[in-house]
């Protein structure tokens, strides 16, 4: 089998490991009957996984048909790990800090598939994965207009519902502005710092382009040649 087809397979496979995952968290949710339950998709987590999942189908159907990825798979896949990959981090920090607070928090399997494992090991893929190209460092700052985006509309929409998916991002909850603008600064370097490090990666020359043929690296290499 060759090694593109078992990329395909293994983006296709978490895709639908992703939809299981949220459809379990959906009916979880509801289960609940809190007001939480019945705002699943004001997430930033749950959001950044749809994209996750439409994105690997997506960039599955391309490593069938092509040796190497186009450049909006591999931007894709960045900018979507910077998100899900943070959103595990935030998500971690608020179990640790319920549990030092002596507050329990029960977490689904489904939850921990979303949060650490789909993240981390779509990440996996990513890096050792045959045909990726190299993302541009434009990456960084396009990375946080969704969160920026997301945040206003969740603080504008969070007046009118009284009712916030992060703790954090309720003034109510925290000491007043400063901690909410201080934790806010701190989550958008997260999101930058994360962003980095792919970008890094991905310029590292023996994951770039292992696993790929020769006659389609040179290929690869003519066209990118063509197009500076």
């Amino acid at each position: 089998m060759r090694a593109r087809t078992v990329v395909a397979l293994a983006r296709l496979l978490t895709a639908a490991v992703c939809l299981i995952a949220l459809t379990h968290r959906l009916l979880w949710g509801l289960g609940s009957q809190t007001i939480a339950g019945e705002n699943f998709f004001a997430y930033l987590t749950v959001q950044s996984n749809i994209a996750l999942m439409l994105l690997l189908i997506a960039a599955g159907i391309v490593a069938f048909r092509r040796a190497t990825d186009p450049r909006w798979v591999t931007v894709g896949l960045a900018l979507v790990l910077t998100w899900t990959i943070t959103a595990g981090i935030a998500f971690a920090l608020i179990v640790w800090q319920a549990e030092l607070h002596g507050i329990r928090m029960y977490v689904p399997w489904s939850d921990l598939l979303i949060h650490y494992w789909l993240p981390a090991c779509t990440a996996l893929g990513w890096i050792v994965s045959p045909g990726h190209r190299r993302v541009p460092w434009v990456v960084v700052p396009i990375s946080l207009v969704f969160p920026l985006v997301w945040g206003g509309f969740t603080m504008w929409r969070g007046t009118l519902i009284g009712w916030y998916p992060y703790y954090f991002l309720d003034l109510r909850q925290v000491s007043g502005f400063g901690e909410f603008a201080a934790t806010s600064a701190i989550a958008l370097a997260i999101f930058a710092l994360i962003a980095s490090i792919l970008v890094l990666i991905s310029r590292i020359r023996p994951l770039h382009w292992q696993g790929v043929p020769r006659r389609a690296l040179r290929r690869a290499r003519a066209l990118r040649a063509r197009g500076r």
